[in-house]
């Protein structure tokens, strides 16, 4: 583990390497699991404001579990997250074929909205913690992602790398230039 400003960053981002695999996986992240995507309190509220938009794009499982549980919902655990489809899907999941998708980035890629997708959806295989003082970035393993580490493996991209949109996003440039510092310095131990 090492400090960057508020954070507190585990060395497994430097050291484990992952690229999605969709041919491999079709989005199993997007249908499997027991809790819909973490969202922070800005998200939910985007979310309640995008919906009209983003509804052409869902399938009509998904609609039907938004209205009946709302855009997103308090999970067990006292977190927001996105609703899911008779415990499964996540209600904004959509397929192209086999292949699950987001029907929020859809949109999104169609300049129907400036809102990409959940934050830790964009940022998977890594999980931000929220403490008072700090946040706490882990890289979160998950059996269904074996093809994406084979993957980042064969292509030589550490999980920080294959991420770095998405880690700007949340904790700006100037961090992540000091992250690729920390990478650089970490590599050249190898």
């Amino acid at each position: 583990m090492f400090q960057l400003g508020k954070t507190i960053v585990s060395e497994e981002i430097l050291e484990k390497e992952f690229v999605c695999n969709l041919t491999a996986c079709q989005g199993a992240c997007c249908v499997d699991g027991d809790a819909g995507a973490p969202l922070t309190k800005e998200e939910a509220q985007i979310l309640e404001e995008i919906f009209p938009k983003v509804k052409p794009f869902l399938r009509k499982e998904g609609i039907e579990a938004i209205e009946a549980q709302g855009t997103w919902i308090t999970g067990w655990d006292g977190e927001l997250e996105t609703p899911l489809i008779d415990g499964k899907d996540c209600a904004y999941v959509i397929f192209d074929g086999k292949t699950a998708l987001c029907g929020i980035e859809q949109a999104y890629n169609q300049g129907i909205i400036s809102w990409k997708k959940p934050v830790s959806c964009h940022l998977y295989p890594i999980r931000v913690k929220d403490f008072s003082d700090f946040a706490a970035v882990n890289y979160h393993r998950w059996d269904i992602c074996s093809p994406a580490c084979s993957l980042g493996k064969e292509l030589e991209v550490p999980v920080y790398k294959f991420v770095k949109e998405a880690l700007i996003r949340k904790f700006g440039e100037d961090w992540y230039q000091e992250l690729e510092k920390v990478g650089e310095e970490y590599h050249k131990k190898d």
